[in-house]
């Protein structure tokens, strides 16, 4: 039997995972399909300890919670509080603040709302990600006001300065990367196609000089200056779209964001954009289901907050 889609709405997901065996069930069944397999010896047979919620392997007496190596380790929180959670930051798209989760789920301290936030942020990208392949848009943009004495796009602003590459599918767009560089130069725009495209794939860039070292190291580069564009026609519309589409996201959401924290949200939007159409997906990463990382620690939050 396949197991039932994502809930559609606020009423399907509260009966669904409205009681702690709900989602302790939910939990086991994505961790083992095929049934209980200890993680360390394999062994399928086990006993549980119902009173703290685990099950111990009969061959090697490994004992294992469900919630082991997701983003609900060693909580104290109700599981439904962080499957609430999950839903309302994978479902609602404009993003929503720790304030905002305090309230919503009626979270008593606001440093706990914060805490739960960024580890559920910690888990929307996997350090290796697979590459982007096929035909890819790179680009470069400030978030922010700009400096006297620059022109066009490179102007430098306030803010920060990020790179973007996404695929081209079609008409559409497929797989989006953001990162911030630290300058425009050759190198910085070298480092940001290594790290997201695949060698061999066709770049296609517009007529900065900079991206000209690409061709030498394996790309197929489609270099486009602004005046060989087309009345009427735009250059990189792809890449171009989501850029719109992130600063309208940031000035709507997250207005403030200093630059330390600014891989955070671009994270958080190449999330959203890349599970647009698989909503189940998105809320299974959130928790940290199929995490092939360890989930972010709490350590961890304070260390990238100071």
């Amino acid at each position: 039997m396949s197991r039932p889609g994502f809930p559609l709405t606020i009423l399907e997901f509260q009966q669904r995972f409205g009681t702690e065996e709900a989602c302790r069930a939910y939990l086991f069944a994505s961790r083992w399909p095929e049934g209980f397999a200890c993680p360390g010896c394999g062994g399928r047979d086990c006993g549980a300890e119902t009173r703290r919620h685990l099950w111990i392997c009969t061959a090697c007496g490994r004992q294992t919670s469900v919630t082991a190596s997701t983003v609900m380790h060693g909580t104290r929180l109700p599981l439904r509080t962080w499957f609430w959670a999950a839903y309302l930051v994978s479902t609602f798209h404009p993003g929503i603040s720790a304030k905002q989760l305090q309230r919503q789920l009626g979270i008593g301290c606001h440093e706990t709302a914060w805490a739960m936030l960024h580890k559920l942020r910690g888990a929307m990208v996997a350090p290796e990600r697979e590459l982007l392949k096929g035909e890819v848009e790179i680009d470069e943009f400030y978030l922010g006001g700009y400096e006297e004495g620059l022109k066009g796009s490179r102007q430098r602003g306030k803010k920060t300065l990020c790179g973007i590459a996404i695929e081209v599918r079609g008409r559409g767009s497929g797989r989006l990367r953001l990162q911030v560089l630290p300058d425009p130069s050759s190198a910085s725009l070298l480092a940001l196609t290594k790290a997201t495209t695949t060698p061999g794939a066709t770049v296609h860039t517009d007529g900065y000089q900079a991206y000209n070292v690409l061709a030498d190291h394996g790309y197929d580069h489609r270099r486009r200056p602004k005046q060989s564009v087309s009345p009427g026609e735009e250059l990189l519309p792809r890449a171009h779209r989501a850029i719109s589409n992130l600063k309208a996201w940031m000035h709507g959401t997250h207005r403030g964001v200093s630059p330390e924290h600014l891989p955070v949200y671009l994270d958080e939007f190449v999330f959203r954009h890349n599970r647009r159409g698989t909503p189940m997906a998105g809320f299974q990463t959130l928790l940290g289901l199929g995490l092939a990382h360890e989930p972010i620690t709490y350590r961890q939050i304070i260390d990238r907050a100071a």
